[in-house]
């Protein structure tokens, strides 16, 4: 049996099988660089934003407080007997509300003073190696945050000491951002707590409490349950 003869490749074929594997090379290159570019982008506009956020809700929170909008007597009412001792808590919802309301939207509107930001991240560290992190000029990557928020407030007794208790109204505030980058998006969500009002409870602890509780949006609603009995 013959074996068919093949001619030896020409100098130009030979320059274009170079160029195809090189090609190949490229796209596989840059293919992977992308990959660890768009992962370490992600991370460091996560990071960014998740700080932001933190700052923008602490700043929020302690403006309100600062400026005596939350006053434990404003949203707390005092059930005595006719020995004056506590029998009931009940808290006023009107004015939980009109809080919870408030604050989001304080908390909405800051956020979106700095939905736009840049991130200046050095060449070097774009290239993954550990020897040239921040290392090079800064290459500035503009992103966008669009935030949604929520805010609850919920009720905390703790022994204070014999025949005391303490009572504190904590606000729960949970932020979910949107982040995009160029030829991407990735999210995060940052959740906080924070006590707003306090008071220590002198004598028996009282025997109910009706307390607001906004668990999801459009849904509030009072609940009285027994302090003793959980």
């Amino acid at each position: 049996m013959r074996r068919r003869y093949r001619p030896p490749m020409t100098g130009g074929q030979k320059a274009k099988l170079v160029c195809l594997l090189l090609a190949f090379v490229l796209m596989t290159l840059t293919i992977i660089g992308m990959s660890h570019l768009r992962s370490l982008l992600g991370n460091l506009a996560v990071t960014r934003v998740s700080n932001m956020v933190g700052r923008v809700l602490t700043e929020a929170v302690s403006d309100t407080i600062n400026s005596g909008e939350i006053q434990y007597d404003q949203l707390i009412s005092l059930e005595k007997d006719a020995e004056g001792g506590i029998v009931a808590l009940q808290s006023n919802m009107a004015e939980f509300n009109r809080l919870q309301s408030a604050i989001t939207q304080d908390v909405l509107t800051r956020l979106g003073q700095v939905s736009d930001m840049d991130l200046n991240i050095p060449a070097g560290t774009l290239t993954g190696s550990a020897l040239l992190v921040g290392r090079g000029p800064n290459i500035s990557i503009r992103m966008q945050s669009i935030g949604s928020c929520t805010a609850r407030f919920e009720n905390q007794f703790d022994e204070a000491g014999i025949n005391q208790t303490t009572h504190r109204i904590l606000l729960y505030v949970d932020v979910s951002m949107s982040i995009l980058l160029p030829g991407f998006r990735t999210s995060t969500q940052v959740s906080n707590s924070f006590s707003v009002a306090e008071t220590v409870i002198i004598g028996d602890v009282p025997g109910t409490y009706t307390y607001f509780n906004s668990g999801r949006p459009g849904e509030d609603e009072a609940y009285e349950y027994s302090i003793n009995n959980g």
